[in-house]
């Protein structure tokens, strides 16, 4: 299921959530202690949440992969025509003017990208 690749992730995230914890642990003695401050309290929050960023990160990472391999096991759904709404479709007026033509190219040129980003959006 995993390749050692993923398990030297796995084991730094794991070293990382028991040092964030340690350290966290270490400042709420130090807290304590009579030269302790609220600097130390606030370590205190903040460690853990250092020691499990890296777990964070592995698992977005790996459902981002696992996302991507159903997508590329799923290629018949993404080749299928997608239907346009018509009530997005933009239908220029071409009773314009004579000059008028360069902002009817334009709008023409303008319409296209947007049925083109419709296409691909959908």
């Amino acid at each position: 299921m995993f390749g050692s690749r993923a398990l030297a992730i796995v084991a730094v995230s794991l070293i990382a959530v028991v040092g964030g914890l340690l350290l966290a642990w270490w400042q709420w003695t130090r807290y304590q202690s009579a030269t302790g401050t609220l600097q130390n309290l606030g370590y205190v929050l903040q460690w853990p949440l250092f020691g499990v960023f890296p777990a964070f990160m592995f698992w977005r990472i790996h459902r981002g992969a696992e996302r991507e391999r159903a997508l590329d096991e799923a290629p018949e759904q993404a080749a299928k025509p997608q239907s346009i709404d018509p009530r997005l479709t933009y239908v220029q007026n071409t009773n314009v003017a004579d000059e008028d033509q360069e902002l009817l190219a334009y709008n023409e040129y303008l319409a296209s990208l947007a049925d083109r980003e419709q296409r691909h959006a959908g």
